[in-house]
């Protein structure tokens, strides 16, 4: 794919505290050591008192800690042998910049990741930074399906990504043969916003003749994968990314998929949190579809055309704002009654609300239906609220 250029890391909101860049940075370091995952790197850090600290704890006192084999304190102590007593100096400088990469402590992180069991060390990225802002907040709706789909689920996946893009809603799929490519086909050529959630790090792409429509994602939307630049593809990746797809949605589409799928896993992780479910219905005599048209007989919602789906979804947050009306008021409120408008945003569910704002659900509701009331917001039965 010759040399990755990765973006610019986007504008932190003043409203959040982002980790010090000294803990960023070791956050970093630390998190591209083999066999290190999300509780291990929490127990370095509470046991040492910070992860700088551990960078230099000797093999007995890591194997005080419970849980770690000594074939585990073998990896790191070999992964902090090679980078020698100061790591940092030999880190890549774009890794040391703060190009690319997301961490759990960057007030752009997604507020889905938070609620995975497992969640990513981080989310290195290529592409448009700006879509963090509607991604760190679950503005985006995810497309999946089979690798081998009907011609209807292919003309399906193509017509809803268009939609989509039309009215403003980025397009989150996985970029993999079948379903993944055809929603992100159809949003690219409706000038929209894909988001490809790779199981393959950013320098690679997976299948191999996707290397210019990956291209094209980088350039008009957004790359995101957790595996860092330069580690080894494992199969085990592309079922792990499903949820990330889910973590950065509003609602998950299912096209098509047989009964062994990874979007199957995709339709569990959005039943869980209680995402909006739709399923495109398919011939039963398909085996590609028996897995879809199972989801409908468990509850799913049927999708039967895109013009449906965006009828009960709405404008995204990509959609321009209409100028406001002669003589309409926005004003004046008060300061919660502002910190709750741009909460709201372009849209937001009462769950959002309570997790960015932290108030209580009677003083929440309260407030709501003032700003309801003056003309400020309205009530939506699909993802709660929105500007008036």
């Amino acid at each position: 794919m010759g040399e990755l250029v990765l973006g610019v890391f986007p504008t932190p909101q003043a409203s959040e505290a982002p980790w010090p860049r000294s803990r960023r940075l070791w956050w970093l370091l630390w998190s591209r050591c083999p066999g290190l995952g999300w509780v291990r790197l929490k127990q370095l850090e509470s046991a040492f008192g910070s992860l700088e600290a551990a960078w230099s704890a000797s093999p007995a006192a890591i194997a005080k800690l419970p849980g770690w084999p000594c074939k585990l304190i073998d990896k790191v102590d070999g992964f902090r042998a090679r980078l020698g007593k100061n790591p940092l100096a030999v880190m890549p400088a774009q890794l040391r910049q703060g190009v690319g990469v997301l961490l759990p402590g960057d007030r752009r992180w997604p507020r889905g990741m938070k609620r995975l069991q497992r969640p990513p060390l981080g989310l290195y990225w290529k592409g448009r930074g700006s879509l963090w802002a509607p991604l760190q907040r679950r503005l985006a709706v995810a497309v999946v399906g089979t690798r081998r789909p009907s011609s209807h689920g292919l003309v399906m996946a193509k017509s809803i990504g268009a939609a989509l893009a039309r009215a403003g809603w980025p397009v989150v799929s996985g970029l993999a043969e079948g379903i993944d490519a055809a929603a992100h086909l159809g949003c690219l050529d409706e000038a929209g916003r894909p988001v490809a959630v790779l199981g393959t790090p950013l320098d690679r792409a997976y299948p191999r003749h996707h290397v210019e429509l990956q291209k094209r994602v980088s350039i008009q939307g957004l790359l995101v994968s957790e595996q860092p630049p330069g580690s080894q593809v494992q199969a085990a990746h592309f079922a792990t990314r499903n949820r990330l797809q889910v973590a950065l949605a509003a609602a998950v589409i299912v096209v098509e998929c047989p009964e062994s799928s990874g979007a199957l896993h995709s339709a569990k992780y959005a039943w869980k949190e209680e995402l909006p479910l739709w399923v495109v219905p398919a011939d039963t005599s398909k085996a590609s579809a028996a897995g879809s048209n199972r989801l409908l007989a468990l509850g799913a919602t049927p999708l039967l055309s895109p013009p449906d789906l965006i009828d009960q979804l709405g404008p995204g947050p990509l959609t321009p704002e209409p100028p406001p009306a002669l003589g309409h008021t926005t004003g004046p409120f008060s300061p919660s009654q502002r910190a709750l408008l741009e909460a709201v945003g372009s849209g937001a569910s009462l769950d959002q609300l309570k997790d960015s704002l932290g108030w209580p659900s009677g003083e929440l509701a309260s407030q709501l239906l003032t700003l309801e009331l003056a003309g400020a917001l309205r009530a939506e039965p699909s993802l709660g609220w929105r500007p008036f």
